[in-house]
């Protein structure tokens, strides 16, 4: 069982930790990135870019590359459509990690960095909508955030 909001690592998108808002609504899981490119890189594409993993921080800057799914139109909530890369990506949410595709675009002015999104949850978790961190913090974004507060 999971809050509607959880700490979630990115190992494969540059070890950082961030908060995010567990949302049943979006289909896809979505996480805050800007200076994004794309390249070839053996025979596939490979998208870049950087992303702010710490809500209204925008000094730590985590640089991240990921292998491009597919670019999709992705209504957001505001019910403006946009043209998104989609990349894939490893997750821990509660120590479990989990393959998942993300969307990339700028959440600046949203409250979460990320939102984890129904496709993520289903089969593994259940949402408890009263309650947030539910799945606790792990021993590994505990370190994770001892180091950077001392790195600081």
């Amino acid at each position: 069982m999971i809050g509607w909001r959880e700490w979630v690592e990115l190992p494969s998108l540059g070890g950082a930790t961030v908060k995010a808002k567990v949302d049943t609504g979006a289909r896809t899981s979505t996480l805050h990135a800007f200076d994004v490119s794309e390249e070839q890189r053996d025979g596939g594409t490979v998208v870049s870019f950087a992303y702010h993993p710490v809500q209204r921080d925008e000094e730590r800057t985590v640089r991240a590359q990921a292998p491009l799914v597919d670019r999709r139109t992705v209504t957001a909530s505001n019910g403006q459509s946009e043209l998104r890369y989609v990349v894939a990506a490893e997750v821990v949410v509660d120590d479990e990690p989990i393959a998942i595709e993300l969307t990339l675009t700028r959440r600046d002015a949203m409250g979460f960095r990320m939102l984890l999104g129904r496709r993520a949850l289903r089969g593994r978790f259940v949402v408890d909508p009263k309650r947030s961190f539910r799945a606790g913090v792990s021993k590994r974004v505990r370190r994770a955030a001892r180091k950077e507060r001392l790195a600081r």
